[in-house]
């Protein structure tokens, strides 16, 4: 948890012992916050390999990238919470083909990264970074396009911050300190690396208080970006998107709730400002969405019960990440209601009845449901059904990572109108 934040922290202590100018710490500053956001926009992917995408992930840390041991780890992952038969099926399959498929994802991640940058209007600079957020050193990262010092250097500091952060979550100063030196020259920049040898603790100061989230913030170079209404909502539009390419039956779903829910409300007579709130909660409604393994939100048959209560955390895991932001904060009540239902039988208890919104009811209009014998479709499990029985379905067709990656590249009005109009991915 705040492992993001604290990378953040340790990127700018090391932009400073540099001697970097406002305006280039502030390069490192959103590189550092948006490096690692792609990793989810192929969970799909990923669980289809390796059986859950955030536990397959969990390694990621264990051991040097593209080494042997790291290899040997994440193949003993393949099919994870699957029979036998299925893991030597899907083990040939990888042999054949999927390998070029896993080799790819890494390099989906910094793409899509850059991607969202575009979308959010932040700095050449920054879109190069992230970019380049996975290439190494020594010319051995990915793509592998680059090496030494072309790899900008936003990305070089970022990279050992992301890593150093998890070393002294883990070993303290000394592991940090000693993961720096092992690597130098390798995966990290030489300089960066002794200048977080040379004096680790001030590096690494404060990093266990409890107001992470606040320190960042108050670290935000001078020159931040302030956005008017129309930005803003560009931006969480973006957001929104971006985050709906968990799962390829979500694609253009927060922007269609949005939608939906502005229409209802203005419908109703609502005010213009009540309006441009529930336009707001429709797209921030599912941030929590990325907490799911897609093993769970993509299953084509029927939950058990510690599946349902992992995609109960979804509601739960929003309203946290909402909380944390005083912009954000005033659309987490409408956000943590939109999964009940008027009889009671929602993800959370507590708001019923006249309490239920429109947004709830718009999320409802645009959430799949659960594969259906009689028409053998398959797709999202709905809070409107329970299991009850198995449910047989068709194999879902495969999803091709670069299709998301094209569509989601669309700027996000262009998405939300082709949701709206009724597209069913």
């Amino acid at each position: 948890m705040e492992h993001v934040l604290r990378q953040c922290l340790i990127a700018l202590r090391l932009s400073d012992g540099l001697g970097l100018d406002e305006q280039a710490r502030s390069d490192v500053y959103y590189t550092a916050l948006l490096v690692n956001v792609g990793c989810h926009s192929d969970a799909h992917e990923q669980a289809k390999w390796f059986g859950d995408d955030i536990v397959s992930k969990s390694i990621k840390f264990d051991h040097e990238p593209r080494s042997l041991r790291m290899a040997a780890t994440g193949l003993r992952y393949f099919g994870y919470g699957h029979p036998p038969m299925h893991r030597f099926r899907l083990g040939l399959e990888f042999v054949l083909s999927g390998h070029r498929e896993v080799n790819r994802m890494i390099e989906h991640h910094a793409a899509i990264a850059r991607m969202l940058g575009e979308q959010l209007e932040l700095r050449q600079q920054v879109l190069a970074a992230l970019g380049a957020a996975y290439e190494r050193w020594d010319g051995r990262g990915w793509p592998g396009d680059l090496k030494g010092e072309d790899v900008p250097l936003p990305s070089r500091i970022a990279q050992l911050a992301e890593y150093a952060e998890v070393a002294h979550r883990i070993g303290g100063v000394e592991g940090a300190t000693r993961l720096a030196l092992d690597r130098r020259g390798k995966q990290f920049d030489p300089e960066v690396a002794d200048l977080l040898a040379h004096d680790p603790t001030a590096v690494f100061a404060g990093l266990d208080e409890p107001s992470t989230w606040g320190a960042v913030v108050l670290a935000e170079p001078g020159l931040a970006v302030l956005l008017d209404d129309e930005r803003y909502d560009r931006a969480l539009a973006a957001i929104a998107s971006f985050i709906d390419l968990k799962s390829p039956y979500f694609l253009g779903h927060a922007c269609a709730v949005s939608e939906l829910a502005a229409e209802a409300g203005a419908g109703i007579g609502l005010a213009g400002n009540d309006v441009q709130t529930l336009r707001r909660a429709g797209l921030v409604h599912d941030f929590g969405r990325l907490g799911v393994s897609n093993a769970v939100l993509d299953k084509p048959s029927s939950l058990g019960p510690g599946e349902w209560e992992r995609l109960r955390l979804q509601p739960y895991v929003t309203d946290r990440m909402l909380r944390q932001s005083d912009a954000l904060a005033p659309l987490a009540r409408i956000v943590v209601q939109h999964r009940e239902r008027l009889d009671g039988s929602g993800y959370r208890t507590g708001y019923l009845g006249a309490e239920s919104d429109s947004s709830r009811a718009s999320s409802a209009r645009r959430t799949p449901i659960r594969p259906c014998v009689s028409r053998g479709r398959t797709g999202h499990h709905s809070a409107r059904s329970r299991p009850r029985t198995s449910y047989a379905a068709k194999p879902r067709p495969a999803v091709s990572t670069q299709r998301l990656w094209r569509r989601c590249s669309a700027p996000p009005d262009t998405v939300c109108r082709g949701a709206v109009r009724g597209r069913r991915d």
